[in-house]
């Protein structure tokens, strides 16, 4: 690997010639060399930030149109009803909308807003806005501010123009944004004002969902539905709303931008298509919650704040195992509220990010060779009433409740294993999962000792004992003895049990968690709902029969799905042949999973608990199998541009050079080793080979349904780029350094 000579610059903002400029004027390694200038002589140009102004309690949720804020401003028959829409799940009162859009536009304006906008998430999982002034002509030469109930609940988008898969032609524009009373609004700050941001639902003209947020509602409408159920059978009547509640963990990469405006396979596609791996990577540890390096620190401490004035719970910041990467996680919140917050948490990631002359990179595999980002998606279920329904007690044998919910779950993955897989697929994940502590593909829940402990008694016949959590003594008299947890934690199980919630993780770190958690959440109402069912039949409104029956319902969800459960190494090549033998599935790449979202049973599923139409689900595949397809097809574009023009010319070059010293020495009588022309030359070789076949792959595209295209692009295309990568970058480690025109995996991940 080289290592790049520094040199001078008079620049103190960290902007490259050309990246300041927006001109391509440097080349080569000289580009490379005013990356590492502009790097290295950074001057942060932000004003500090002084939490002691301004301590972090009084700015949370300070530009969220909050519950206290309704308090204060809505008439008290009016708030009223909202909670009775926010806590309890009761139908909104369209009535009092003139009277809330009032009091917001209100809010808004005394905040410096000019505009509002309705913001959704459509198919793509990004987030849209579309914005509208306030101000409206009064027919006298002047304007008024002007919000009224309407405008609040609904807007008009271009219906088409988002991917639908089908649903909305371009000739049938029409689609709606609905305000989600449940998530409430935000002002979001430009350094030139501010903009009322509503999260709303996103449907076409015939009312079915283009958008992520839809499914989410109606998925925490069924569960809340069938858990209702098995409350009731446990003596709890008091309906209180069950919600699913979601804490995802965002993992990512921090760049210098200067770096990544010299690739362009970051500025198009988010990863490196080409990189040799550096001398040192991730193997020493010593970046895994090492010290935060201070311009880090600055740029988390700005993002933390301004997460916390949109009201998300940040809880979590440390440095990530690889090197120049990092973890953000917030606490628990409702599971659309957790939706909408982590659309708004990697916006505020990225923008932030430019503030302190870096990008924030959130692909799940931006570096080959080490770890790659997920967003560890930590899942329960509970209400006001009874709190956490995941929450096992010290005595977990004893609850009979919690047994009941947590083997609802354990049936629910076992047998929806394959739509948990698919709702992960994405062409960046694949890169991702198996290795560098991602999970593997195949679906299993890690329980951990003790749990694992109780239910295997069940499985025999009942549970009469649990394991004692015990104490952790260190030997050093100064630290005091800790409790000890029952079991240890799992970082190869793509679903783990951590001592009050699942974690999913599974999830890719680009990826929106409204997929996620519709599986999720419908998977388990439909589990709950089994159980429901069992168990009323066999107890006929009984109490008294309650506890025979639950024993032999949790025997019998052991016996028929606990081979689901696994607790060891998820990467060992023994698991993956027992999985086999368990008949767990092993869908290894997005074109092998996605197709299970047009199974029978899944259809049936979220068609018979009103999550999903048949529709709706086809339209989600047909999206995402697209998605798929572009996100490789301009992989493989890139890739042949970057190694003809950019890779291919510098070998030459050097193979030029080489060549020339060679023939100089024989001229004067000196024989010259040749060993390194041959083999830059032999890889030369097989680089144009690799070239000329991508191309090819290219020319030919993929035919067929959207399936057999993404086979296709799985069993050719992406063979074909690799086959590039392999030997530009062994280019890499002999072509000389003022030569090589892309910032190295070295510089990248350690100049900071």
């Amino acid at each position: 690997m080289k290592t790049a000579t520094m040199h001078s610059s008079s620049s103190t903002n960290g902007a490259s010639p050309a990246a300041g400029s927006g001109r391509a004027t440097v080349t080569g390694g000289s580009a490379r060399q005013a990356a590492i200038a502009a790097v290295t002589n950074y001057r942060n140009t932000t004003a500090p930030l002084d939490f002691r102004e301004t301590p972090a309690q009084e700015l949370f949720a300070a530009n969220v149109f909050s519950k206290e804020k309704m308090r204060d401003r809505l008439p008290k028959a009016v708030f009223k009803s909202l909670m009775k829409t926010i806590e309890d799940g009761e139908k909104l009162d369209a009535t009092t909308a003139d009277v809330v859009a009032s009091a917001m536009k209100d809010w808004a304006i005394e905040n410096g807003a000019t505009h509002y906008a309705h913001v959704f998430y459509p198919l793509t999982g990004l987030t849209a806005e579309k914005h509208d002034s306030f101000l409206s002509p009064n027919g006298q030469g002047s304007a008024i501010a002007d919000f009224s109930g309407g405008q609040l609940i609904q807007g008009e988008p271009d219906g088409s123009s988002f991917p639908t898969g089908g649903i909305r032609q371009t000739f049938e524009a029409r689609g709606y944004t609905i305000w989600d009373v449940t998530s409430p609004a935000y002002i979001l700050e430009n350094a030139n004002g501010t903009t009322l941001c509503i999260p709303t639902a996103f449907v076409s003209w015939t009312g079915e969902a283009l958008d992520k947020k839809t499914p989410v509602l109606r998925s925490m409408q069924a569960l809340n539905k069938q858990a209702q159920r098995i409350l009731k059978l446990f003596g709890h009547t008091d309906e209180a709303l069950v919600s699913s509640t979601a804490g995802p963990e965002q993992e990512y990469f921090l760049i210098d931008r200067n770096f990544f405006f010299a690739r362009p396979d970051l500025i198009n596609a988010g990863r490196t298509l080409f990189g040799a791996k550096p001398p040192k990577g991730q193997e020493f540890d010593d970046h895994y919650f090492g010290a935060i390096p201070d311009r880090v620190l600055a740029f988390m401490l700005e993002t933390e704040r301004e997460l916390l004035k949109l009201g998300i719970p940040i809880k979590t910041r440390h440095n990530e195992v690889a090197p120049g990467q990092y973890e953000l996680a917030p606490v628990f919140e409702s599971a659309n509220l957790a939706t909408d917050h982590q659309q708004l948490m990697m916006l505020t990631l990225r923008r932030v990010a430019e503030r302190y002359g870096m990008t924030c990179l959130t692909h799940e595999k931006p570096f080959a060779g080490v770890n790659g980002s997920g967003k560890h998606v930590n899942w329960s279920l509970g209400s006001a009433s009874q709190g956490n329904l995941l929450d096992p007690g010290d005595t977990p044998h004893e609850n009979a409740q919690f047994l009941l919910f947590c083997a609802a779950v354990i049936r629910a993955v076992h047998k929806h294993q394959g739509l948990l897989r698919a709702v992960v697929a994405s062409a960046g994940n694949d890169h991702r999962l198996g290795a560098n502590e991602a999970p593997p593909a195949i679906i299993s829940i890690f329980l951990g000792d003790q749990l694992t402990d109780v239910f295997e008694q069940i499985k025999a016949g009942g549970a009469n004992s649990s394991l004692p959590k015990g104490t952790l003594t260190v030997g050093v008299d100064v630290l005091p003895p800790l409790p000890k947890d029952a079991g240890d934690r799992n970082r190869t199980s793509p679903f783990a049990f951590t001592g009050n919630r699942f974690e999913f993780r599974a999830v890719g770190a680009n990826q929106s968690i409204a997929g996620p958690l519709v599986a999720m959440n419908t998977i388990v109402a439909e589990s709950l709902d089994y159980c429901a069912t069992k168990l009323e039949e066999a107890t006929g409104g009984d109490p008294d029969k309650l506890n025979a029956a639950l024993q032999d319902l949790l025997t019998q969800i052991m016996n028929d799905h606990g081979a689901v459960v696994f607790n060891g190494d998820g990467y060992s090549a023994e698991w993956h042949a027992e999985a086999e033998q368990r008949g767990l599935l092993n869908l290894k790449t997005t074109a092998d999973a996605l197709p299970v979202l047009k199974s029978p049973e899944v259809q049936e599923l979220f068609a018979k608990y009103e999550v999903l139409s048949e529709r709706e689900l086809e339209s989600r595949l047909e999206t995402y199998l697209e998605q798929y397809c572009l996100t490789v097809h301009v992989e493989a574009n890139l890739t042949l541009e970057m190694a003809r023009t950019m890779i291919f010319p510098a070998a030459i070059r050097y193979q030029s050079e080489l060549a020339t010293t060679c023939a100089n020495l024989k001229v004067v009588g000196f024989e010259f080793d040749t060993d390194t022309l041959d083999r830059v030359t032999e890889l030369i070789k097989y680089l144009q080979d690799g070239i000329a076949a991508l191309e090819d792959v290219l020319l030919q595209g993929e035919d067929g349904d959207l399936i057999a295209q993404a086979n296709f692009i799985r069993d050719t295309t992406i063979p074909a780029m690799n086959f590039v990568r392999k030997y530009a970058d062994e280019l890499e480690g002999f072509v000389a350094d003022d030569l090589w025109p892309l910032p190295t995996y070295q510089e990248m991940l350690f100049i900071r």
